[in-house]
């Protein structure tokens, strides 16, 4: 049996704690080679998932014009956005994806079962649960790469899956946009503008 040491664990810790959710503006040009991109998306298919389903697909948009087609798509719905947050002045100062500034653009889609699932009869969801703990993996091995992710969900699924030719047998769960970026900042953005505030143990324990 492996056991890790107390170094492995702080490694670990260090990841989790300094992974960002990264915006447009701090992703550079760099190419990620294809056995980096490799050893992300094996990462994400390390994951755990109910019934040993795996049911997670990752398809990759290189396309320039695609990409250009998803930001349209962002914008009609960001605009929306606004006028919900108009209360809130700092929504406008913020950047919200990186479409076009990363290297490259991840749909990440559920396949939908052919067959009943061990662990999935009650609860539906499970499957699609999983394929977000394989996007948790790939953001995961993706920080330890200094490589950036951004989940842009400010876009319409069905729109995004009709603009990428996805069929009704996938369900869109994340569209992501990877790079490597100028800097990782020390804190989350949304914590350092007062967004919001960050939770403590004592938050979230409930005895």
């Amino acid at each position: 049996m492996k056991e890790f040491t107390k170094e492995d664990i702080e490694t670990l810790k260090q990841i989790m704690l300094l992974r960002r959710d990264v915006r447009g503006n701090r992703f550079n040009n760099k190419k990620i080679d294809d056995d980096i991109l490799d050893e992300i998306l094996n990462a994400a298919n390390m994951a755990p998932s109910v019934g040993f389903s795996q049911p997670w697909k990752f398809l990759l948009v290189k396309s320039h014009n695609k990409r250009e087609e998803i930001y349209e798509e962002f914008i009609k719905e960001n605009e929306k956005a606004k006028k919900i947050f108009k209360d809130n002045k700092l929504y406008n100062t913020l950047k919200l994806e990186g479409i076009k500034e990363s290297y490259i653009n991840i749909a990440v889609l559920y396949e939908k079962p052919k067959k009943s699932i061990l662990g999935q009869t009650t609860q539906k969801k499970m499957g699609e649960y999983s394929v977000v703990c394989a996007i948790e993996n790939l953001w995961l091995m993706a920080r330890a790469f200094n490589i950036g992710v951004g989940w842009i969900s400010i876009l319409k699924p069905k729109n995004v899956k009709k603009i990428l030719g996805i069929g009704s047998e996938h369900k869109l769960i994340a569209y992501l946009a990877l790079g490597y970026v100028d800097q990782f900042l020390e804190e989350p953005e949304l914590l350092k503008i007062k967004w919001e505030d960050k939770k403590s143990l004592k938050d979230i324990k409930i005895i």
